[in-house]
């Protein structure tokens, strides 16, 4: 018989391989998948993970689509890891990714159609205060009433989830659009528009706002006292009380600081690659984040690499249901097997596995 058995300190080594484990495992599952729905399991795992970057009649498109798609979910996953290091367990980057699209947009509509250089900046700071607001009722209901921060921040993702279908219907619709839902495009205004700063790399303000993130967090975790609270206050939050941490601080600081980034990511992707506030805008960036924190072992650096994989399975995915005509929800369930392998060989990092012999108690 198979027992699990505590170590008695966290393995290193298993913590280093089980996002590569989980990897592989992710792969074989994956392909067993393809495989029951009739498609060549081989050849899926090929288009997916291979073609985007090495195929030449894929490449040239799927290598800038890389950062495009890798932006928003490396800059949303930083602020989700500094709360979940700290213990903090924000769901909700989904809604405030929603919400700082609309309030970043709302903003630059507002001017329209001025060209003035100062929109833009304006547009950017609207948006981090639209994510961090929205972040902010969690964060309040936490440390007021002691509500969940989980089941708040989920919640509050399906309200953000009426209150774009109502902008894209409603108050930001184009009076322009015959009657369609959907804003104006922002990326055809020049002075509302995230444009490409390297032509054909996919470069935009978004990426490099992704990459300040990855070094910011990298500092504050390990230079900072803040940072030191944080990993504190995650590990031992009674010894976190004693030395001082304030948690209703930390738990205000933490989902506002993933809230900001969350928004941000909304706005670059409003003003960019999405273009116009839609009933359809959101296409899962907050929730997919959470895979990339975890896989990059809330991590900056760790993250800023499961983010260019994670980006790289969206690309590959699509090709793979052009191509193969695999279903969406079933790329969509090869995505989610990462986390559920991850969280599944991570035991290992803290357990091992023992024969227990019969007749032995």
């Amino acid at each position: 018989m198979l027992r699990l058995e505590k170590r008695p300190a966290p393995s290193r080594a298993w913590t280093a391989a089980t996002p590569v484990l989980a990897v592989v495992l992710t792969m074989i599952a994956g392909g067993i998948m393809f495989a029951l729905l009739g498609k060549n399991p081989f050849e899926a795992i090929r288009i997916i993970f291979w073609d985007p970057l090495f195929h030449e009649s894929f490449a040239a498109y799927s290598r800038p689509q890389l950062l495009v798609k890798a932006g928003p979910l490396i800059l949303i996953a930083i602020g989700l890891a500094l709360g979940f290091r700290a213990g903090v367990w924000n769901i909700g980057a989904e809604g405030q990714y929603i919400m700082g699209a609309i309030a970043g947009a709302s903003f630059g509509l507002a001017f329209y159609p001025s060209e003035s250089p100062l929109i833009f900046p304006g547009m950017i700071i609207a948006g981090a205060l639209g994510g961090w607001a929205w972040s902010m009722i969690p964060a309040i209901l936490k440390t007021r009433f002691r509500t969940n921060e989980i089941l708040v921040s989920l919640l509050l993702v399906y309200v953000a989830e009426k209150f774009l279908a109502s902008a894209a219907t409603g108050f930001l619709r184009n009076p322009e659009g015959h009657g369609f839902p959907g804003s104006r495009n922002l990326s055809r205004i020049e002075s509302m528009n995230n444009p490409e700063l390297i032509s054909g790399t996919g470069m935009h303000w978004g990426i490099v706002a992704a990459f300040i993130a990855v070094i910011t967090a990298y500092v504050l975790l390990n230079k900072h006292v803040l940072g030191y609270q944080i990993k504190l206050a995650g590990q031992a939050p009674r010894a976190a009380r004693f030395a001082g941490v304030n948690p209703n601080r930390l738990i205000v600081l933490c989902l506002g600081m993933s809230g900001a980034l969350a928004g941000l990511a909304g706005l670059f992707e409003v003003s960019g690659p999405a273009g116009q506030i839609s009933i359809d805008f959101n296409v899962g960036y907050g929730f997919t984040a959470i895979i990339v924190a975890f896989l990059g072992r809330l991590h900056p650096i760790g993250i800023l690499l499961a983010g260019l994989l994670m980006a790289l399975t969206y690309i590959g995915g699509e090709l793979a249901q052009l191509m193969l005509q695999i279903p969406a929800p079933a790329i969509q369930a090869f995505q989610g097997m990462l986390l559920f392998f991850l969280l599944a060989v991570d035991v290992l990092s803290t357990y091992r596995i023992r024969v227990k012999k019969e007749g032995v108690a």
